[in-house]
């Protein structure tokens, strides 16, 4: 009987192209699911051990040590520390105290659901063995045959390896069936679940257009072209950046290809989407540019706390800018990574001249100057205390209307304005919350709203986003995200 035990899993693993290991695996789970017939609740834990050279098997019953505070969940399969104890002194938490007991004959087993057990655990394994030597091609790209289809989901086969294709994942309008030839990217590979779930596809990531450009254009494995990134409004547009390593070429007509003959073999892919090639760039504000393109930008101002940048267009220039419904700014934003906020001449004009306003404000109350050293102070770059009073000496004389003496007294001022602030500040915290800590708060911002009164969290929490709005140089999202984050407070306290 031992012999058969043997045979039979020497067998299996050559008619199934699979470890043996696997076979004797699957055959201890079959005799320990048999063997759990014998107890009234089947709820216990059973342990079968083959050994691999004669083909004896021992069966055991295991109960899991749980900590003597946690008691038993689950009696039949658990035993407290204590009591395991008595057994065998040093065991510990997360062991297993096992017993022995009588087996079940090979000859028994019989059943159909021992043979169901043996014959999954094969085909589990099988499977994960096709599904590695598919991975370790190294393609990303899967292309297969389209199984078939619900509402749900489509199950695409690449020779023996299944893989699912949400419906979300599908490019709009796109009726995929049964037998259709289909190539899509692999977005996950969740090795814990069963069949075709194993890999999941997708035709609408941006990814699978950064592989489909890889494929057409061979100066990217050549090293001579880098793909950047990609950003997609799948089905309708999208943007792609490259950059040539090798100065000697173009690297929008190498995407593009002679007579377009490469973007279009990409267009075709996916549904005839329109895309961009865009001119990556090491400066953030180029990029922003180039990516925006055919829009004309005029200026860009970039605020690398906020993450943020303000392109400043013409009127005819701000429509091709925005796009149709934004697209155009929403995908360059998501391409750069950038937030990008677009304004007119007129309204730039407008917020500068708020901004100067509110500058000039600040600096003749703090530092007891009149206008003119003011606005001379915001035309060389300064727009806060802390810059007067600590950028280097060397600096400020270098303004031709500014002398050695009037240099000292405006950093003395600058620094004797700062401590009082620091010292009011210190004596009303128990009674003030601090505003510098919101994020996107700025001594200027913070100036402006002490003109209006508004000195704590509370007091801001209880404008509205237009009162905000008028009292500082903040735009609608940003008056509203910083509202909220002053009222972030009374819901913690509630």
């Amino acid at each position: 009987m031992n012999r058969e035990v043997l045979m039979l899993a020497d067998v299996l693993a050559r008619e199934k192209n699979v470890d043996v290991e696997v076979v004797f695996g699957a055959l201890e789970a079959a005799l320990a699911s048999a063997a759990k017939r014998r107890y009234d609740d089947e709820d216990v834990e059973l342990r079968v051990q083959i050994d691999r050279e004669n083909g004896q098997y021992d069966t055991f019953r295991r109960w899991l040590v749980v900590p003597n505070e946690a008691g038993l969940q689950e009696p039949d399969r658990e035993i407290l520390l204590f009591e395991a104890q008595e057994t065998d002194a040093s065991i510990a938490v997360g062991a297993y105290i096992e017993e022995e007991v009588e087996s079940v004959e090979i000859g028994r087993i019989g059943a159909q659901t021992a043979k169901q057990v043996i014959l999954q655990r094969i085909r589990d394994a099988e499977r994960d063995r096709l599904l590695q030597d598919f991975l370790a091609r190294g393609d990303k790209i899967m292309m297969g045959t389209v199984k078939r289809v619900d509402k749900v989901q489509a199950v695409v086969e690449s020779g023996r390896v299944e893989a699912v294709l949400p419906r979300e994942h599908m490019l709009p309008r796109e009726n995929l069936r049964a037998g259709d030839r289909v190539r899509a990217f692999m977005l996950s590979v969740d090795q814990t679940a069963r069949g075709a779930r194993q890999v999941q596809l997708s035709r609408t990531a941006p990814e699978f257009l950064i592989e489909l450009f890889r494929q057409e254009v061979p100066e990217v494995d050549q090293g001579v072209l880098e793909i950047k990134g990609a950003a997609r409004d799948a089905g309708v547009r999208a943007k792609v950046a490259v950059h040539a390593v090798d100065m000697r070429i173009d690297p929008v007509g190498t995407c593009v290809g002679v007579r377009g003959s490469r973007v279009t073999a990409v267009r075709n892919e996916i549904g005839g989407e329109a895309v961009d090639i865009v001119i990556w760039n090491e400066e953030p504000a180029q990029y922003v540019m180039n990516a925006l393109s055919p829009a004309v930008v005029r200026s860009i101002v970039v605020d690398e706390e906020q993450h943020s940048m303000e392109v400043v267009c013409d009127e005819e220039n701000l429509a091709i800018a925005i796009g149709r419904a934004g697209q155009n700014v929403r995908l360059a934003s998501q391409l750069t990574g950038w937030q990008i906020n677009l304004i007119t001449e007129t309204d730039a004009a407008a917020k500068h001249e708020k901004e100067s306003r509110a500058l000039i404000g600040l600096f003749t109350s703090k530092l007891d100057v009149d206008e003119e050293v003011a606005s001379i102070l915001i035309e060389e770059g300064f727009t806060s205390l802390e810059e007067v009073a600590y950028v280097p000496v060397a600096e400020m004389l270098e303004i031709d209307a500014f002398d050695e003496d009037l240099v000292e007294e405006l950093r003395s001022r600058a620094r004797a304005a700062i401590l009082t602030a620091a010292i009011a500040q210190e004596e009303s915290s128990d009674a003030l919350q601090d505003l510098s800590t919101l994020q996107g708060m700025d001594s200027l911002l913070i100036a402006q709203l002490a003109e209006h009164k508004v000195f704590t969290r509370d007091d801001l929490a209880d404008l509205a986003v237009d009162e905000l709005m008028e009292m500082t140089t903040l735009n609608e999202a940003a008056a509203k995200e910083m509202i909220m984050q002053a009222r972030a407070h009374w819901f913690d306290e509630a």
